[in-house]
């Protein structure tokens, strides 16, 4: 089992940059790729959405590629003339009109550079698909890193799934032994309510008083309850087994187990059994919000 949450960071250096890979994963019934790539790197996005897909079955997992490239990134500057000779006219007209002169009116150099958008970098382009080799070894030990930390929570989930279905199993198999007692202490019930009614000539031996108490051992009948409850353990036996993503399978199991218990507390009709209901529902919703967390 894993856990649906989740981080992975891997980074893997090229001629041109160093790479950055992060994947960070949170709780969705379905499965969704959120990839954020550096401008014009979409060429790459399929390939990426490919290889995170053969990791991460459910759950929304975002990942994003970022470049630390070599020098920053520049190749140079560049100077904008024409932003520089609109400055220098704007200065010009300036000084004019507060009537500065000499060198108090003089534009420099130094004061057009510090004009926003004179003085411009230019950044080195880094080809994605000269790239790609160190974006995949950036994104493979993103995903082992990622889904080390997915497996180590899946194990805790694993743990306390299993001390919830021990206490829902250690119920059942006190209900199982209850289940056959129902009919007789229904039986004395009413063998006591016939005899604080006074009715004369009638006992438990009835012919009618049988037929009752056929229909509520009928009606009371909780074994095949129990026996699909028996198979959803097993059920749940094999999803731990598998190497597979089983989250939606035990969410799944989990309505099922919530259907037969429900279906044994209406039909049992007795108070000791509905006692271990009531603690089987209760360790039953603890499981299903863990559910919710594992892929």
């Amino acid at each position: 089992m894993k856990s649906m949450t989740g981080y992975g960071r891997g980074d893997s250096a090229a001629a041109e940059a160093t790479v950055v890979v992060e994947l960070k994963a949170v709780n969705r019934k379905q499965s969704e790729l959120v990839v954020m790539l550096p401008p014009s790197w979409e060429v790459l996005e399929t390939r990426i959405r490919e290889s995170v897909a053969r990791v991460v079955s459910r759950g929304r997992c975002e990942i994003r590629v970022s470049l630390d490239v070599a020098d920053g990134g520049q190749a140079g500057h560049r100077i904008n003339r024409e932003a520089a000779q609109a400055y220098a006219r704007e200065w010009s007209e300036v000084a004019a009109q507060l009537g500065l002169t000499g060198t108090g009116a003089q534009i420099s150099l130094e004061l057009l550079a510090r004009c926003p958008g004179v003085l411009q970098s230019q950044t080195r382009p880094v080809d994605p698909e000269a790239t790609w080799p160190a974006t995949q070894a950036a994104l493979s030990a993103a995903l082992d890193t990622f889904d080390g930390m997915r497996r180590r929570e899946g194990e805790a989930l694993e743990r306390d799934l299993e001390g919830r279905l021990a206490q829902i199993r250690s119920a059942l198999d006190r209900v199982r032994a209850l289940a056959p007692e129902v009919v007789n202490r229904y039986r004395q019930q009413l063998a006591q309510r016939l005899q604080a009614a006074g009715l004369e000539g009638v006992t438990v031996d009835d012919e009618r008083i049988l037929r009752e108490l056929v229909v509520f051992a009928d009606r009371s009948d909780i074994s095949e309850e129990i026996a699909r409850l028996d198979s959803h353990f097993q059920q749940y036996d094999d999803c731990r087994k598998s190497r597979e993503a089983v989250g939606r399978k035990l969410d799944f199991l989990a309505q099922e187990f919530h259907r037969e218990i429900n279906t044994i507390g209406s039909k049992a009709n007795d108070a000791r059994i509905a006692a271990e209901v009531v603690l089987m529902k209760t360790e039953l919703e603890r499981f299903r919000e863990q559910v919710q967390n594992i892929e």
